[in-house]
């Protein structure tokens, strides 16, 4: 009865007071370079939605080209270790930061949580929260969780966020005041997988099935009954492996794994930012559909010089049906963004 009555807040901030005292198993294995300074990944993605994966991945190899500092990921299932560790270890000149992506708001509120526990914990050291999405809703919830957030992140005196779209920068921007608010691409952009190149047939289709799907039932429908109708080969791949506790290995696997099926696609049809952002860095057509926020239409003005990602802003049959009934695969090639993350680039 009493777990039923703690709010997630009140009981992780037990379990953290009681984490101090406990040994640091997972950890145990980890040496810390003391040649170098640190830059630590905290809500590293272990879990089984491969676009955040992708960041973290991305987000790891980001870190290790573009600073001189020993990378080590704190995966989100070992937070409470995780902090105290880095407390335990973390020095002058180390950075914190936190993973990109579409977590930042009342929707996924217990990683929110976990983002403000963390800029909390180290006051003294640069905290960098990568490339995200402000998704704070305009109910009674989201406006009290944004004051919240308001508060611990205009609370630190070097806390460096990074918006991946214009409505995101803008509204950081208003609220968050004591923060550098910054702007570039997805992190996951910044990867290059279309090499090797591989033949190309039929479609790979790549849909929503949770709380940010914006297409109907009917219309996912329709969209399916006209893919039937102008190619033999379909494949079904969700980013969703709705797998937990995934090892560094078996996420690079499984990434790979998507990757690969992309490569071999004439067309992917995709609601997912990630499914469209994985046809870029794959070189892979898309046609992708609107979730239910802004989050795929403004990464979209990222790659829009991409021709072969048909971003379709509106539900349309007739448009639908004239695309799918004409469609012919053509080679495309991904597009260089290195000169987008310059921002972040600054900062480590």
């Amino acid at each position: 009865m009493i777990k039923k009555l703690l709010s997630f807040r009140s009981k992780y901030s037990i379990l953290l007071s009681i984490q101090k005292f406990k040994p640091l198993d997972y950890f145990k294995e980890v040496k810390i370079d003391k040649d170098k300074n640190q830059a630590y990944i905290f809500l590293a993605a272990d879990y089984g939605n491969l676009g955040d994966v992708a960041i973290t991945y991305a987000q790891t190899k980001f870190l290790k080209e573009f600073s001189n500092r020993q990378v080590i990921e704190i995966p989100i299932s070992k937070s409470l270790e995780g902090l105290w560790f880095v407390k335990k270890n973390i020095k002058k000149g180390d950075i914190v930061t936190t993973v990109g992506g579409g977590n930042m708001g009342d929707l996924y509120d217990q990683i929110e949580y976990i983002r403000q526990l963390t800029i909390r914990f180290f006051p003294n050291n640069r905290v960098i929260s990568f490339p995200q999405t402000f998704d704070f809703s305009e109910t009674e919830k989201g406006k009290k969780a944004l004051n919240i957030a308001k508060k611990v992140y205009n609370s630190h005196n070097d806390f460096h966020i990074v918006a991946r779209e214009k409505t995101s920068y803008e509204l950081m921007k208003k609220h968050f005041t004591n923060a550098n608010v910054l702007l570039t691409p997805d992190i996951v952009l910044s990867l290059d997988k279309s090499e090797p190149r591989k033949p190309r047939k039929g479609v790979v289709i790549c849909m929503r099935k949770d709380a940010e799907k914006h297409l109907t039932d009917e219309q996912s429908q329709f969209i399916l009954d006209e893919i039937q109708k102008n190619f033999e080969d379909i494949t079904y791949y969700d980013t969703h492996i709705h797998r937990d506790n995934l090892s560094i290995e078996e996420r690079e696997t499984e990434l790979n794994k998507i990757w690969e099926v992309f490569k071999r696609a004439e067309l992917v049809v995709t609601d997912r930012l990630h499914g469209m952002i994985f046809c870029q860095i794959t070189a892979s057509p898309t046609m992708v559909f609107q979730n239910n926020n802004h989050k795929v239409r403004e990464t979209h003005d990222w790659i829009k010089e991409n021709k072969g990602v048909h971003l379709f802003t509106e539900f349309d049959e007739n448009r639908i049906r004239e695309f799918l009934e004409n469609y012919t695969y053509e080679e495309i090639k991904t597009l260089d963004l290195s000169d987008k993350y310059q921002p972040i680039k600054k900062l480590l």
